[in-house]
C-alpha cells in the first residue's frame, strides 16, 4: 500500500513530515509512502536518518509549496507543480492509494475537490474529526472544509459520518444529532430546522435528535452533524480549552507547596492514560469524506507523531474500503430522493 505525503505542507516540514514518514514505515511493514516536495530537502533528511536506500520510501519531486497565508484557489490555478497538487495526482492516477495533507486546509480540499472529484451524491465534501469523550469518541462532522452549508450538505454529512463511524467504531447502528442550541425540534436557524425533519425521516441512520454543545464530550451520541464553521469554532475551542487547562494544572502545582507537588505526583500515573486521550496528536488527522479517494487532512502544526499517526490511519482506511461504503450508502440516499428546503 503506498502512502503520497505531502512533504512540504505544515509549520514543520519538511523536517517532521518526512521524520513522521520514516517512523510510519518502520511501524507498519505493508506501507510505502512517496514523500511529495522538494528532492534536495527531502533527500537529506532520509540521508541524515540513514533511509535513503530504504525500498518503502521515495520521493516524488514538487518544485513548488502552497503556503498557509495563500488563497486556496488562486494558489492552485498559479502553482501546478505544488506539492499538494502532485501528491494528489498520484491518488488519482492509482499510483498511490491516499494522500496525508498537513498543509493548508482550504488548499487540500481545493485540491481534493478538482484533483479526485466527488462521491456521487456528494455536493460537497466534509471534514469528519475524532473527539474525545468520556464515552470514547465521537466523530464531528464537518469540522471546517464548509462554512456556509445548506441543509443537503447536513443530511449528506449525516450519512457519510455514519459510515465513517460504523468502521472507526465499530458499531453496526451507531446514533447521530444534530448541533444546536437546544434539544427541541423548534429551536435553531433555518438550516438546522429544514434539516431536523429530514433527518427523522430517515431510515438507514440512527438519528437520536439534536444535541447541545456540552453533550459533545459527554458522548451522547456517536456522530455530530453541523455546519463547516460551527465545527471548526467548536473544535480549536475545544483543543484551546485542554491546553488552557492542562497549563493551569502545572502553575497551581509548581506555586503551590511541597505537598502540592508530592500529591502532583503520586496521581500522575493515573493521569497519563486521560493525558494521551484528550491529546489532538493521538489521532493525527482527519478524513476528507466525499471525494473519490482517501485524503487525510493533518494539523498545519503536525509533528512527527502525528505525521505517522496519519499514515497508519489513512492505510487502515484504505484496507477497510471507506470510500466504498460511502458510494454504497450514496447511492441508496439518491434512490430515496429525500426532498431538501434549499
Amino acid at each position: 500500500m503506498k502512502i503520497a505525503v505531502d512533504a512540504m505542507g505544515g509549520d514543520f516540514a519538511p523536517l517532521e513530515t518526512v521524520l513522521g514518514s520514516i517512523d510510519a514505515v518502520r511501524e507498519n511493514k505493508h506501507i510505502e509512502v512517496v514523500l511529495v516536495g522538494d528532492e534536495e530537502q527531502i533527500y537529506k533528511i532520509l540521508q541524515d536518518n540513514n533511509e535513503t536506500d530504504n525500498p518503502r520510501i521515495s520521493i516524488y519531486h514538487a518544485s513548488e509549496v502552497i503556503g498557509m497565508d495563500e488563497h486556496p484557489g488562486q494558489a492552485l490555478r498559479k502553482k501546478k507543480d505544488a506539492s499538494i497538487i502532485v501528491a494528489t495526482s498520484l491518488v488519482r492516477n492509482k499510483t498511490c492509494h491516499a494522500i496525508i495533507a498537513p498543509g493548508s486546509t482550504g488548499a487540500a480540499v481545493a485540491s481534493a475537490l478538482f484533483g479526485l472529484g466527488r462521491i456521487k451524491g456528494v455536493d460537497r465534501p466534509v471534514i469528519a474529526t475524532p473527539m474525545p469523550t468520556v464515552n470514547g469518541i465521537t466523530v464531528m462532522l464537518d469540522s471546517g472544509a464548509n462554512s456556509n452549508s445548506k441543509p443537503k450538505h447536513l443530511v449528506q454529512g449525516a450519512l457519510m459520518g455514519s459510515e465513517y463511524a460504523k468502521l472507526l467504531l465499530g458499531k453496526e447502528n451507531p446514533t447521530v444529532g444534530l448541533l444546536n442550541i437546544g434539544e427541541e425540534a423548534t429551536k435553531g436557524n433555518d438550516v438546522v430546522l429544514a434539516t431536523y425533519p429530514v433527518l427523522e425521516k430517515m431510515k438507514i441512520i440512527n438519528f437520536k435528535g439534536n444535541v447541545e454543545g456540552r453533550d459533545i464530550p459527554k458522548g451522547v451520541v456517536d456522530v455530530v452533524v453541523c455546519d463547516g464553521f460551527v465545527g471548526n469554532v467548536v473544535l480549536k475551542f475545544a483543543e484551546g480549552l485542554v491546553t488552557g487547562l492542562t497549563q493551569l494544572v502545572k502553575d497551581s502545582i509548581m506555586s503551590g507547596s511541597i505537598l502540592a507537588k508530592i500529591g502532583a505526583m503520586l496521581v500522575k500515573p493515573a493521569l497519563k492514560p486521560i493525558a494521551k486521550k484528550l491529546d489532538h496528536t493521538e489521532n493525527g488527522g482527519a478524513p476528507l469524506l466525499g471525494v473519490n479517494g482517501v485524503f487525510m487532512i493533518a494539523h498545519g502544526s503536525s509533528k512527527a507523531k502525528e505525521i505517522k499517526t496519519a499514515i497508519t490511519i489513512a492505510g487502515d482506511l484504505v484496507e477497510r474500503k471507506i470510500i466504498e461504503h460511502i458510494q454504497q450508502t450514496m447511492e441508496i440516499e439518491g434512490a430515496l430522493r429525500y426532498e431538501y428546503d434549499e
